[in-house]
């Protein structure tokens, strides 16, 4: 963000305002208090006073720091307008002009995404160039595109995804999650957005917050939906709050490095010791991501009100959490209400990587846990199924408990959620190895059975990009950056990829028009010789899906389906191959690693 210089009356003696956040605001939100930080050199010895009579302050919070002030407002009464903030220091002042913004009529009433959507997340860095102008810019700290380089800048920007619009709508995406987009100024690494030195700034190499605004309205005409990635957890260590700090107590163990333990399980462990807690909430990632500490009240409100900025300012649909159970949990759960009080049909879904499906149940809004804690989240990421699908292909699914097995296993756990249809599924992620990669052979039907399960299972499907055409980590060796790899085009594009992209485009499409799918209720039969049948039915109408991940030719047992088949016309069409199936019948044969999806009516 550039700099801000704010002249009085005498601009000889003028104190410098470097920052100002929020950059602005709204009048007339549900919450009506405002934090204004300012930062400056030396700004904390100044007088504070505003200019407009119907804006009451507060309170004036100086902070270890001389350098910054923090201004607590009440904006009740407040209507649009431009008003000053007078900062005097003996009989010299300087007026720093801030703007009370009007509201869009229909602001509070975005909506969120939910099981009718698909989403499509992308890694802009790594997605698609459109704008080679923006590749360097001058003064920041990573400042050089290399595709060989595997750690390196690429060069993907908001004008590559918006060129892509129509490519994403055709394939059946209603919904994009884009990796964080704000600016990361580090001196390494940048691309991947986790480490972000100002939350009110997209990063200038993909582009400009009004270019960001122009992407979420473009794709919200086409009928998709935007979905920030967030981190409150932590920040960059080239954010100007660590670099220059306001307090020491702004950040964990004061300050000093302290490594995370990566165990989330202590958050709800009756057994954990508070050492155990502690480290696991408070710990650091890496010395470059400095730990926040949302205890601070100021802290919670800076970073609160950072994300209903972005929700009022862009119009976005909803918010992926990242690291959400490493944050302080009642923050956390004070955050999404905050959310919620504002935008009632929003959307936040929290990265809670955890195996075990108590413990990812655990932080979904509604459960009833034992210590009656509420997150007040709507949406989870479901990690057991995921798990459970990687491991049902990655071999030949022999032996007690292996294959399909997994899956119905994963999925008998639903009785834990307090929102089925609010679990979010998906295949794998920028943190994981590709499903492509990880399927027995890299047999491409393997990865379709896994995408068969995607489109149909409760919940809400995430696809990350490019495994629509299969695509598969440069060196796995390498970690991450590898598979992190700019969407395939043109020539690129082998057969074998498009018809894999075609077999998602068939999935996706029919998907968005089906309510049966988005929130229809469940019925599933215990798996056998690797196989896993299960019904999605309303009183309308069902969806029988039979997944054959076994490598031989295996007959429906529709006798075992009679008691919710009887409800429904037998005789349906496949999905996928649009062939009819007559599901009364008893020699009924799919094919080896193959999937059947038939559509039911009453």
């Amino acid at each position: 963000m550039a700099l801000f210089a704010f002249l009085g009356f005498q601009p000889s003696a003028a104190t410098i305002v470097k920052k100002v956040t929020p950059t602005f605001w709204w009048a007339g939100m549900q919450n009506p208090e405002l934090q204004i930080m300012l930062y400056g050199d030396n700004i904390g010895s100044c007088d504070v006073s505003l200019s407009s009579p119907d804006i009451e302050l507060r309170d004036v919070v100086k902070q270890e720091n001389p350098n910054y002030l923090l201004l607590y407002v009440d904006l009740s009464e407040a209507a649009p307008q431009n008003f000053n903030i007078i900062l005097k220091k003996g009989k010299k002042q300087t007026l720093v002009p801030y703007e009370l913004k009007k509201r869009r009529a229909d602001a509070s009433l975005v909506k969120g995404f939910d099981a009718s959507d698909v989403l499509y997340l992308i890694m802009p860095d790594r997605f698609a160039n459109g704008k080679p102008e923006n590749d360097i810019v001058p003064g920041m700290l990573e400042n050089k595109v290399n595709r060989n380089e595997q750690y390196g800048r690429h060069g993907g920007d908001l004008k590559g995804i918006e060129n892509h619009l129509d490519y994403l709508q055709d394939l059946g995406v209603t919904a994009i999650w884009l990796n964080p987009i704000q600016e990361n100024d580090m001196p390494g690494g940048s691309y991947h957005g986790y480490a972000i030195t100002d939350y009110f700034q997209v990063d200038r190499r993909y582009g400009s917050n009004e270019e960001f605004c122009q992407l979420v309205k473009k794709a919200q005409d086409k009928g998709m939906k935007v979905v920030m990635d967030m981190i409150f957890n932590h920040c960059g260590s080239h954010n100007f709050i660590f670099s220059d700090k306001p307090s020491k107590d702004w950040f964990n163990f004061k300050s000093e490095y302290v490594g995370t333990s990566y165990k989330t399980a202590s958050v709800q462990d009756v057994h954990a010791s508070e050492y155990e807690y502690k480290i696991a909430v408070d710990g650091w990632f890496t010395r470059q991501m400095p730990d926040l500490n949302q205890r601070n009240r100021h802290v919670a409100q800076f970073l609160i009100q950072s994300s209903i900025w972005w929700i009022e300012y862009a119009g976005i649909n909803g918010i992926r959490q990242d690291t959400h159970p490493y944050a302080d949990y009642d923050f956390m759960a004070r955050w999404c209400k905050a959310v919620h009080d504002e935008y009632p049909n929003f959307n936040i879904v929290g990265e809670c990587w955890t195996r075990p499906a108590p413990a990812v149940a655990y932080w979904q809004s509604g459960v009833k846990n034992y210590n009656g804690f509420d997150s007040h989240l709507k949406t989870v990421m479901d990690f057991p199924v995921e798990e459970a699908i990687r491991q049902a292909l990655e071999n030949d699914g022999k032996g007690w408990g292996n294959g399909m097995t997994r899956v119905y296993d994963a999925v008998a756990m639903d009785y834990l959620y307090a929102d089925v249809n609010n679990i979010m599924i998906m295949l794998g992620n920028h943190d994981m190895d590709r499903i492509a990669d990880v399927v027995k052979d890299q047999d491409p039907r393997r990865v379709k059975l896994a995408t068969a399960l995607l489109a149909t299972m409760r919940g809400i499907p995430q696809v990350f990009y490019g495994d629509e055409y299969g695509m598969k980590s440069a060196d796995r060796s390498l970690g991450h950056s590898t598979l992190r790899m700019p969407l395939p085009l043109g020539e690129q594009v082998t057969p074998e990829m498009q018809d894999m992209c075609d077999y998602h485009t068939r999935l996706f499409q029919w998907r968005k028009g089906e309510p049966i799918i988005h929130y229809g209720k469940t019925m599933h039969f215990i798996t056998r010789d690797n196989t896993y049948a299960y019904f999605r039915y309303t009183d309308e109408g069902a969806v029988f899906v039979y997944i054959n991940a076994s490598e031989d030719d295996r007959t429906i047992p529709t006798t075992h389906y009679a008691e919710i088949l009887s409800k429904y016309n037998p005789v349906g069409q496949d999905i996928i191959t649009e062939e009819t199936f007559d599901l009364s019948k008893k020699d009924l044969v799919v094919p080896p690693l193959s999937a059947l999806v038939v559509k039911l009516n009453k």
